[in-house]
């Protein structure tokens, strides 16, 4: 008795680490056949979050078109993704040159990828830009550059595929967003303004796609990174508007925003927001207690100008 009564605790964790395991083995295995020969497009796929999503579709049989502003680095994307599949379950991906800031272009370059296949069946938005500072220190044409490669090019995209959706009324359209979607963080006010118009633009689609059985989802992670980074020294890290949005500046690795994209594919998921607890919370607050909010923010400005003037 004495004996089981030590071994009860290890066994069921043990058990529990068996059960988890396998829900994600399984989990991952039907992700990958929702994918399976599949034609998926990837914008900016040179970018880290691009090479992982390339990577988990690509392993799971998609017939992959990549896109991307360099074509050095998407022959060297292709032949890192060749060497390491085999090729008898997997296709060679197409490459595709696509500034997605050049709006003129994108119509053209909508009509090569779908004479890749002769069809699309999941878009992935993934290309963005950033752009960190005061509103009065960025200028009207940055503005407007941001809007393009976050807002106008991805619509513009979208609206040349869709019509192939459309006629064959199946399709999935993906849009990798950011938490900033959601809450506006002070210093990035074009950021901001570029993904909140893009949640509303893909919010009205999904519903108006539903009638043609065309799934649209977005994903937004806080901040992707490649590394966890240690918060920066100082007093002001104790203050409650680093506590508030210190995890934002940590963000998720892109291997686990891939992952999830692909998951988000597989179950035809609607929004996804991949944020630690307290960048959550923060979104609720702003929803639910505005007042507290933007209190909060205000807080971190006032204390940011004053760090700067000590400094």
């Amino acid at each position: 008795m004495g004996i089981l009564s030590v071994l009860a605790l290890p066994l069921l964790l043990l058990g529990i680490s068996g059960i988890i395991y396998i829900y994600q083995s399984v989990r991952w295995l039907l992700s990958k056949s929702a994918v399976q020969n599949k034609v998926v497009v990837i914008t900016d796929a040179i970018s880290g979050l691009g090479k992982e999503c390339s990577r988990v579709f690509h392993a799971g049989g998609a017939r992959l078109v990549l896109c991307g502003r360099t074509w050095e680095k998407l022959e060297a994307l292709y032949d890192a993704l060749i060497s390491v599949t085999d090729p008898s379950v997997t296709y060679a991906p197409k490459l595709i040159l696509l500034d997605i800031t050049d709006i003129s272009c994108i119509r053209d370059v909508a009509k090569e990828i779908l004479n890749c296949y002769g069809c699309v069946d999941i878009l992935i938005n993934n290309a963005s830009m950033k752009v960190k500072g005061a509103v009065q220190s960025i200028s009207l044409e940055l503005d407007k550059k941001i809007m393009d490669a976050n807002y106008f090019g991805p619509i513009t995209l979208t609206k040349a595929i869709l019509p192939n959706m459309i006629s064959r009324r199946t399709g999935q359209i993906v849009l990798i967003n950011s938490i900033q979607g959601k809450i506006g963080i002070p210093f990035r006010a074009a950021y901001a303004a570029s993904k909140h118009a893009a949640v509303g633009f893909f919010d009205c689609l999904r519903a108006e796609m539903e009638e043609f059985d065309i799934s649209v989802s977005t994903v937004s992670p806080t901040f992707i990174c490649s590394y966890h980074r240690p918060p920066a020294p100082g007093n002001w890290e104790a203050s409650i508007w680093k506590f508030f949005f210190r995890k934002v500046s940590y963000g998720v690795h892109p291997v686990e925003v891939a992952e999830e994209v692909l998951a988000t594919v597989s179950r035809k998921k609607q929004e996804v927001l991949m944020a630690n607890p307290i960048p959550r919370a923060a979104v609720y607050i702003r929803t639910f207690f505005p007042e507290l909010f933007f209190a909060i923010v205000a807080s971190g400005i006032r204390e940011r100008l004053k760090t700067e003037e000590e400094n």
